[in-house]
């Protein structure tokens, strides 16, 4: 399978796959759920979180920590993981929250930041000790006082454990190596390729609503946000698990066979 590993991860075979719906900074949502997974993980169990760990919810920071330490238990468990065994996947608020990191390159960065706003990021930008209205007042003194901004959140990203290596480990999708199951954020182009579809696994939300067949690339197609925040799907070669966590609903995970049956099914 031709593809740029930077980007995808490669899930090596395994009889069973977790796959963790959009979290959106629910960190104690995320916990009971690492509760229920412990008490049914198998050896040789893989683990997938589905983007969109971060967002609007109340405990984003401490989402992170929960993400890293249970990673770490996983890992550790015998007879002992790969460390390629636990994937996170970029969402569409860590995409954005990347961008704001280097906001200060952009054009009509003041609109770009309130776009950002609109959508959940400012509550990231306080949970790391940041204020967003100086973000935008910077905006309008120009690049080098915006520049300075995203200075002091990067810091402060680097000062918290384990953060700014979560920042760098995220993969855009991950697939099975047999191409029986690929795992995306949100969206997907039915039309293109898996090497085209470039943020469309972020912002072509709409993308899986449109399949009217099985993906050309893989047989089953699972994401872990949804605009309908409509739950644990399951529509033969789609499964969508998005129950509107961080936004007053649960949060879902799914144990899957390597062909895309669904075992177990958690939610908190």
């Amino acid at each position: 399978m031709d593809l740029d590993p930077k980007h995808f991860a490669l899930l090596r075979p395994g009889p069973r796959i977790w796959a963790v719906a959009a979290v959106r900074g629910e960190a104690a949502r995320l916990r009971q759920v690492h509760t229920q997974i412990t008490a049914l993980f198998q050896p040789g169990d893989r683990l997938v979180y589905l983007g969109d760990v971060i967002g609007p919810g109340a405990e984003i920071r401490g989402t992170v920590d929960e993400v890293l330490r249970f990673r770490r238990l996983v890992v550790s468990m015998p007879p002992f993981s790969h460390p390629d065994d636990v994937i996170v996947l970029r969402g569409s608020q860590e995409e954005m929250w990347r961008n704001l990191l280097q906001i200060q390159f952009a054009a009509a960065a003041a609109d770009v930041l309130r776009w950002m706003a609109d959508r959940g990021v400012a509550k990231i930008v306080e949970a790391y000790g940041g204020n967003f209205a100086e973000g935008l007042a910077a905006a309008r003194d120009g690049a080098i006082a915006l520049g300075q901004w995203t200075s002091r959140l990067r810091s402060a990203v680097r000062a918290a454990p384990g953060h700014g290596a979560f920042m760098t480990m995220m993969m855009h999708a991950a697939i099975t190596t047999d191409g029986a199951l690929l795992l995306v954020n949100s969206g997907i182009d039915p039309k293109r390729s898996l090497a085209e579809q470039g943020d469309r696994f972020w912002w072509d939300s709409s993308g899986p609503d449109r399949m009217t067949e099985r993906y050309s690339e893989a047989g089953l197609v699972v994401r872990g946000a949804d605009p309908a925040r409509g739950g644990v799907r399951d529509e033969v070669f789609r499964l969508a698990l998005d129950g509107g966590c961080g936004e007053g609903g649960p949060l879902n995970a799914v144990c899957l066979s390597g062909q895309g049956e669904v075992l177990e099914t958690v939610t908190a």
